[in-house]
């Protein structure tokens, strides 16, 4: 089917409105156009700052290229879900950073990022796009499109900005003044010649709290990340050891960083989630490190299930908690006995990966042994 100018119009109205019914915050169409961040992509890889992943090289020019990904896309349909814990609600929106930063002071607990806390954004998103695309063929008849959450060689960001859904923010985040940074977004590609919205433009202006916030110094500058150094990329895409010169910057941060986005300015527009996918799940958002480092590998895949933290699998779990934990030292709990208790019972642990981030987090606290 071949819909004519005003049925894509109206279409496009029908796919806003159902996107939300499925529980976006926001839905914009875009075309597929992304030749400008070509040489920004490449100047990236080359100067390695992916680090070790791969893939995002592996596909090339093609992450630019939606065409090229899914032949005869001419559109993107870009969404936004929030995530916020809606379990959180009772709180003010400032309240909520200031909580996360009085955690992170706190040696015993375990930070874990906000968005990682509920059940896995992948599924979510990916399940309720599928609807969205579904709906679209009811009203539009059969069509080509595939449907993305974070999951293929796609650059996503830069369509979502394209699309009008914010402006990447000096952190490369994409920033919304209705909503600052704390959203997924998701894409549908398809073939149908849909009438598109205009870009915002980006409203950080002098502001560089970001920059100055980040615990490693990975954002080299307004919209220049090197990952290799970015905590996310440190406690969940790196596999094997985490840089020695790089362990005490992490903190009792076991799985991603909020640092960036809890010192924007613009997250004090964050809003609450709409579904409740994204509440915490056991109790992630006010454990404590010797708890979860006390897990074996059953209890923790059971307790995981569902989330996007069992991706980075028990081992490394692991890791990251005997990180916390030596950091523990310098921040106020050298020598606690829990900690240092727990972490000798895992010196024989069958991973030499693990056995060497516990030594060196016992190392943190000999002084006091």
């Amino acid at each position: 089917m071949s819909p004519s100018q005003p049925d894509l119009n109206e279409l496009a109205r029908a796919i806003k409105a159902w996107g939300a019914e499925l529980g976006f915050a926001d839905v914009r169409i875009t075309d597929v156009d992304l030749a400008r961040h070509e040489a920004g992509l490449q100047a990236w890889l080359d100067a390695g700052h992916h680090g070790e992943m791969d893939y995002m090289a592996s596909h090339g020019m093609k992450r630019a290229r939606p065409a090229e990904l899914v032949p005869g896309t001419v559109r993107a349909i870009v969404a936004r879900m929030d995530y916020l814990p809606i379990s959180g609600g009772n709180s003010t929106d400032a309240d909520w950073r200031a909580r996360e930063r009085l955690r992170q002071q706190d040696p015993g607990a375990a930070v874990v990022s906000v968005y990682a806390r509920g059940r896995d954004y992948h599924k979510v998103l990916r399940n309720r796009l599928q609807q969205l695309a579904e709906r679209v063929r009811g009203l539009a008849g059969e069509y080509g499109f595939r449907v993305f959450t974070d999951s293929a060689p796609v650059m996503e960001l830069p369509l979502a900005e394209k699309a009008g859904l914010g402006w990447r923010g000096k952190h490369t985040l994409l920033l919304s003044r209705e909503a600052g940074s704390t959203f997924f977004i998701g894409e549908i590609l398809v073939d149908l010649p849909l009438p598109i919205d205009a870009a915002t433009g980006a409203h950080c202006g002098q502001c560089e709290a970001c920059i100055a916030a980040c615990p490693t110094g990975a954002i080299l500058g307004p919209g220049r990340l090197d990952a290799r150094r970015c905590i996310s990329y440190l406690t969940i895409e790196l596999k094997g050891s985490i840089p020695e010169d790089l362990r005490p910057l992490i903190g009792n941060r076991i799985y991603g960083c909020d640092d960036c986005q809890l010192v924007c300015p613009w997250n004090k527009f964050a809003r609450r989630a709409v579904l409740p996918d994204f509440d915490e799940r056991n109790g992630l958002g006010a454990a404590g490190l010797v708890e979860l480092f006390g897990w074996e590998e059953e209890e923790f895949n059971r307790r995981m299930e569902g989330s996007p933290i069992r991706r980075i699998g028990h081992e490394r779990w692991l890791r990251n908690l005997a990180v916390g934990m030596g950091n523990a030292a310098a921040a106020g709990a050298r020598g606690d006995p829990r900690i240092v208790a727990a972490l000798r019972a895992r010196l024989e642990h069958p991973s030499a990966l693990v056995r060497e981030h516990v030594a060196w987090a016992l190392t943190c606290h000999e002084s006091a042994l």
